[in-house]
């Protein structure tokens, strides 16, 4: 396993598009669509150059579009890449030739291997498109649901659960669409009559949980949706993926990942696996099951942002990283952006990419979880478009056909030379590169212990606004200093003896700083309790390497 992977999460549908039409509600003709093949050597190492691990591609298996599935049942004209209506299947708007959409995908893949990255994809197991049915799974495969007994509620021998004696009906023209029984809604929704803000376009899949019965497990034997969907993860494993982003996992039962992680290493041993999951009670379960990282967004994301635009206490960061032992931390997985949450530079966020740098400073740099950036992210993509099914929210759609503009700029219909961005784009882009560089390459960063010393700072330093720590290990010691407030600040940082107890360092009389971000050499004295003078200018960090 990769220290601390760096995570790019690329949507090719909007990625590679070079359409400027931008058309609300704009069709697949009208505004474009982006192309797997598209996604070529120059954006990849463009990519590879921010100082990206891994990338992870969103909406590559073949999910409902309003084209191709009935539109009262699916999100949008593109429709949500969460919908999956066949598992073994490539999303055909993603291909230059329909029929070849499989082997762009395979090519995809190498080319983003010999960029030096490695490739993660969606793996969707909680729930599929209620018009799901698989033309492409291999000979001798048993598709979802067949096989169904719909008369029955519950049983584990089913794929789907089912509300016996009624019909699936909304609030409006279903256009033909007739689901007798209605099955149940991907977000545990047990009606037959879901509302808009449900995930009406899908159906929850049956691990062998009896939610009307108390919950009760019916795991032995093991229920055919688990082999089915094994079977999945082995079949994308086999195309030579590095791992998968598992959508909502804490959802389906942790038994059944436990099971079905332990039979994929057994073939796949450094198989990568991420999981969204929102609830800190089960995070060491999942762990324990064979996840490699997790979403920390109820904890770090949500802390950062309201920092960020909030003004939340900087010093409440401590208490976030402090609520996971050591040994968990290292599995967290920090954002700032995914296609779920709202723009950093969005009205709902805090307006302009460049506000976070210190919030993406503490994510990248304050312990050895992994960290992930969001296509345009780096760029201070806004995401205040009405792109049609998707309204003004502060989020690039994951359900219209778009140009995306940050994205564009770079793009430069092909080149990816950053050939139309502005002098802001060029210099935030600088700087996420800067960052995610000395993140992938420095050992303290990787590998090294942290000692949180804002507790410990006195007058100069506003504890509401600034946050200070240490990385170390061996003789590289960091010293890392955060400003989150709207105007420069000048401070005297001091490192307590405790840290130098903790992390065995020795004392300096005299020593070198050398900003590794901006550039630039002080001279300090190294010593516990010294104060180090640190000039920030607003919404800024500095990375001290001290030697």
């Amino acid at each position: 396993m990769i220290n601390k992977p760096i995570i790019y999460q690329v949507i090719p549908r909007l990625f590679s598009n070079y359409n400027e039409t931008r058309k609300h509600n704009g069709s697949k003709e009208e505004n474009g669509c982006g192309k797997m093949a598209d996604i070529n050597e120059k954006a990849l190492k463009s990519i590879a150059d921010l100082g990206v691990t891994h990338v992870w591609y969103t909406g590559i298996i073949r999910h409902a579009t309003a084209e191709h599935n009935n539109p009262a049942i699916t999100k949008g004209k593109a429709g949500s890449p969460y919908a999956i209506t066949d598992y073994y299947d490539v999303n055909p708007d993603l291909a230059k030739n329909e029929k070849k959409r499989m082997a762009e995908w395979e090519a995809l893949i190498e080319r983003t291997h010999a960029a030096g990255l490695g490739v993660l994809m969606d793996f969707v197991p909680n729930h599929v498109a209620r018009e799901y049915k698989s033309e492409c799974k291999p000979a001798g495969v048993q598709d979802l649901g067949e096989g169904d007994h719909p008369e029955w509620a519950f049983s584990p021998l089913n794929n789907f659960y089912y509300l016996p004696g009624e019909r699936f009906t909304m609030d409006k023209d279903l256009q033909g669409y007739d689901e007798m029984p209605a099955k149940v809604t991907g977000n545990d929704c047990w009606t037959s009559h879901p509302s808009e803000n449900d995930w009406y376009e899908t159906v929850k899949l049956n691990y062998g949980v009896f939610y009307q019965g108390g919950r009760e497990k019916q795991f032995d034997p093991i229920p055919s949706t688990w082999q089915k969907m094994l079977d999945i993860l082995l079949y994308w494993a086999g195309k030579k993926i590095d791992g998968v982003r598992v959508d909502m996992a804490e959802m389906v039962p942790v038994e059944f990942f436990a099971w079905a992680i332990a039979k994929l290493r057994k073939k796949y041993p450094k198989f990568l696996v991420i999981g969204e999951c929102y609830d800190p009670g089960q995070y060491d379960a999942y762990l324990q099951a064979g996840f490699n990282y997790l979403y920390d967004k109820v904890g770090m994301y949500d802390y950062l942002r309201g920092v960020t635009s909030k003004n939340w206490p900087a010093e409440g960061i401590t208490h976030q990283w402090m609520q996971h032992g050591d040994e968990r931390l290292k599995h967290m997985l920090y954002f700032l952006e995914n296609h779920d949450e709202q723009r950093i530079a969005s009205g709902f966020f805090c307006g302009d990419g460049a506000c976070a740098e210190p919030a993406m400073i503490v994510a990248a740099t304050l312990n050895q979880s992994a960290v992930m950036v969001y296509m345009g992210q780096e760029l201070g993509e806004r995401g205040m478009d009405m792109e049609g099914f998707s309204g003004i929210d502060g989020r690039t759609t994951i359900f219209d056909y778009w140009g995306v503009k940050s994205i564009q700029a770079w793009a430069n219909k092909g080149k990816y030379d950053g050939g139309k961005l502005s002098p802001e784009q060029k210099e935030l882009r600088g700087f996420y590169r800067q960052l995610l560089n000395l993140t992938r390459q420095n050992r303290a960063i990787q590998k090294g212990a942290m000692y949180d010393i804002t507790y410990a700072q006195g007058e100069g330093f506003n504890k509401h606004e600034q946050f200070a720590y240490i990385r170390h290990i061996g003789t590289e010691t960091l010293l890392i200093v955060v400003n989150f407030h709207d105007r420069a600040q000048q401070m005297h940082v001091r490192i307590p003896n405790d840290a130098f107890v903790y992390l065995e360092m020795e004392e300096k009389q005299r020593a070198t700083a050398t900003d590794l971000l901006r550039g630039g050499k002080q001279e300090i004295s190294f010593v516990a309790n010294e104060p180090i003078e640190v000039t920030l200018p607003a919404w800024k960090g500095v990375i001290l390497k001290i030697k």
